[in-house]
């Protein structure tokens, strides 16, 4: 009799067969991994934005908190917006103060106008003034005659304006720069140095200086693009006006 063969085994089906394709443990890691790209990408947001922010404000300030500035004998009392430089929009003792305003609003760093300060293509919007103890007895109209008219060369020859445009010498010490001067009722005469560009489109809001006197012993030199040179009597009469009711009096 042959032997009988060994029934045949059917094989058996390991537990783990039974085990969900997907585990709870992958399923938490792959959850885990999304909420922190979640989380990441909500960061990049907020910080790209709060970058874009930062480095559209430049510097500037929309803060109109007060600032007193005590220079020499002079206090000012400022809005924020209207100081240039972080570093001086402190109470306290000072060298000067660094501003720059709208022109011909007067006014300074707002949300609204934040276009007005970024836009290099028009010096015209803003008029930069600098506040400082005076060194000097005479402001630019009192240096005129003693000063830069001997310093002229030639004939003058018509301004905007009524302006009258001065060549200085070569040797004088200024340059290619030129005096536009102009007679005011009851005041001295009116003078402006200025560095002209070579047209409208170079223009800088550096084209022209003047300085006045302000207070008890303040000098307020105030710069401005050569395109407005037409205006020169209201910006002088509006930077005066504009400094003395920043001014603090004794009571």
């Amino acid at each position: 009799m042959q032997g009988s063969n060994p029934p045949m085994t059917v094989p058996s089906i390991a537990s783990d067969d039974h085990s969900p394709l997907i585990s709870p443990r992958f399923l938490y890691r792959v959850t885990a991994v999304a909420v922190s790209l979640a989380v990441l990408t909500v960061g990049i947001s907020m910080a790209g934005r709060w970058y874009g922010e930062s480095l559209a404000q430049a510097g500037h300030t929309a803060s109109t908190q007060v600032t007193d500035i005590f220079i020499g004998q002079d206090h000012l009392r400022l809005p924020a917006n209207v100081i240039r430089f972080e570093t001086q929009r402190e109470t306290g003792i000072a060298e000067r103060a660094d501003l720059y305003v709208t022109w011909p609003t007067l006014e300074g760093y707002t949300d609204q106008n934040r276009h007005l300060f970024n836009d290099v293509d028009h010096p015209e919007n803003l008029i930069f003034l600098q506040i400082s103890q005076s060194t000097m007895s005479r402001d630019m109209s009192g240096r005129l005659e003693p000063i830069y008219k001997h310093l002229f060369e030639g004939s003058p020859t018509p301004g905007p304006a009524g302006l009258s445009r001065h060549a200085m010498r070569k040797n004088s010490g200024y340059g290619d720069e030129v005096v536009f001067t102009a007679e005011m009722a009851g005041k001295a005469h009116y003078a402006v140095r200025c560095i002209l560009p070579q047209s409208p489109a170079l223009s800088t809001n550096a084209d022209c200086q003047r300085d006045i006197h302000a207070g008890s012993d303040l000098v307020v030199l105030y710069r401005f693009s050569s395109q407005l040179l037409p205006q020169w009597q209201a910006i002088d009469k509006a930077v005066h006006d504009f400094v003395t009711a920043k001014l603090v009096t004794a009571p």
